[in-house]
């Protein structure tokens, strides 16, 4: 028998008891101030999370990639430090510990304990126990007008509250798992930096260097995506359906769209714009300007850029790399400029962009050395991501052991 098992034998021998959402948590619903008022997204000093924020910074937060001003506060009310933000639309099934006083937009929803319950539980046990609700929610869902969760089963969804000092001894536990993520996760991303480093060396030419440089629209077709609205109507869980390509179905360290979570109806199709396999999709809001190669067939909307029929000119591996290469991703934001609170790249600016063309033996050259670094940095079947998806693994066959409960007879 575990030490958490001696426990629960002990201090709860007839079960725990499990308290609904509702009546653990006060729930409040994230919200995106006016984009039209620019005072409410300049000299920004109040956290405003978004899902950027924890494909970013991870799951524990204490600050925010973007912030907003007090004047953007409704009531003046922020959410209370040490609360779980929970996705319950768009991309469903995430969740962060939140550590300082903020607020989120609105595909969130912010639980924070009720003060009858303060000194009987640990935030950090309801944060792990929130993968198991992540678990649900993305079971529970309706899109009667987009993806969003069912909210009356959320609010009812039980949680188990085992006393403290068992809480305690599994959070103890599954943090040291956690603890072996982080450091995997931190060697990972030295590893990334060098991989960086050395793109970016690879993929600097002198101005002096004699190789032909060309607009990228006279080297490609740079078409904008099309969106079908309202999109809701077009939305289908049939599997038939054709793939609805969004930024969240893929991470930043991506190369390739292979899946999505969506599909959308052959008429929402014919008002979209299509992809195909090998076509670059390339995001021009938000997080502009990251390439992606698709390995499927879709359809993307306009928050997206097609790339496609290439020239001779390009491998496009080669081009992958150049365009994620820091002078580029600067030149992109750079071209972006700032509309207010999100910054927009449209066609006319990629096309416009001004690319070297080395001849095609060193673009093969330079791809092989990139993708070995590629692979190494982001390849799941081998080195520092297989051992990190290994311990994720075995952190959450130890967490669903260790959360899974005798209700209270």
């Amino acid at each position: 028998m575990s030490h958490i098992d001696k426990l629960i034998a002990d201090l709860c021998p007839n079960g725990i008891e499990f308290i609904k959402i509702e009546d653990l948590f006060d729930l409040k619903n994230g919200y995106t101030p006016s984009k039209s008022n620019s005072s409410f997204w300049e000299n920004g000093t109040v956290p405003w999370f978004r899902m950027e924020d924890i494909r970013t910074n991870g799951r524990v937060l204490n600050h925010s990639v973007q912030q907003i001003s007090e004047s953007g506060v409704k009531s003046g009310k922020l959410f209370p430090p040490n609360s779980l933000l929970v996705a319950t639309s768009a991309t469903i099934g995430e969740h962060a510990l939140i550590t300082v006083p903020h607020l989120s937009n609105q595909r969130f929803t912010s639980l924070s304990v009720k003060h009858k319950w303060t000194d009987q539980v640990d935030i950090k046990f309801l944060y792990h126990y929130a993968f198991i609700l992540d678990n649900w929610c993305r079971a529970n869902t309706t899109t009667s007008s987009f993806a969003s969760v069912d909210m009356t089963g959320f609010k009812n969804y039980p949680i188990p509250i085992p006393p403290l000092e068992v809480q305690r001894e599994i959070v103890r536990v599954l943090d040291k798992f956690t603890q072996l993520e982080a450091e995997l996760e931190a060697e990972l991303e030295a590893r990334r930096r060098q991989y960086e480093y050395y793109r970016d060396h690879l993929l600097t030419f002198s101005e002096e260097a004699t190789l032909p440089r060309l607009p990228l629209g006279e080297v490609a077709l740079i078409v904008r995506g099309a969106s079908p609205r309202p999109i809701r109507k077009f939305l289908t869980s049939d599997k038939s359906g054709v793939p609805w390509i969004k930024i969240g179905d893929v991470a930043a360290a991506d190369k390739y769209i292979a899946t999505t979570t969506e599909r959308i109806t052959e008429a929402g199709a014919a008002k979209s714009r299509r992809v195909s396999p090998g076509d670059f999709v390339l995001s021009n809001s938000m997080s502009f300007g990251r390439p992606f190669i698709m390995k499927i067939e879709g359809c993307v909307h306009d928050g997206w850029l097609v790339i496609s029929n290439f020239d001779k000119s390009f491998i496009p591996d080669f081009l992958y790399h150049l365009l994620r290469s820091q002078p580029i991703q600067e030149e992109f934001a750079r071209r972006a400029g700032s509309g207010g609170a999100v910054s927009n790249l449209n066609s006319d600016t990629v096309k416009t962009l001004t690319v070297p063309i080395p001849p095609l033996q060193e673009q093969r050259r330079i791809v092989s050395i990139l993708d070995k670094f590629d692979s190494l940095v982001n390849d799941l079947s081998i080195g520092l991501p297989a051992e990190l998806a290994a311990r994720r693994k075995q952190y959450e066959y130890y967490r669903d052991r260790l959360l899974t409960f005798e209700e209270k007879r």
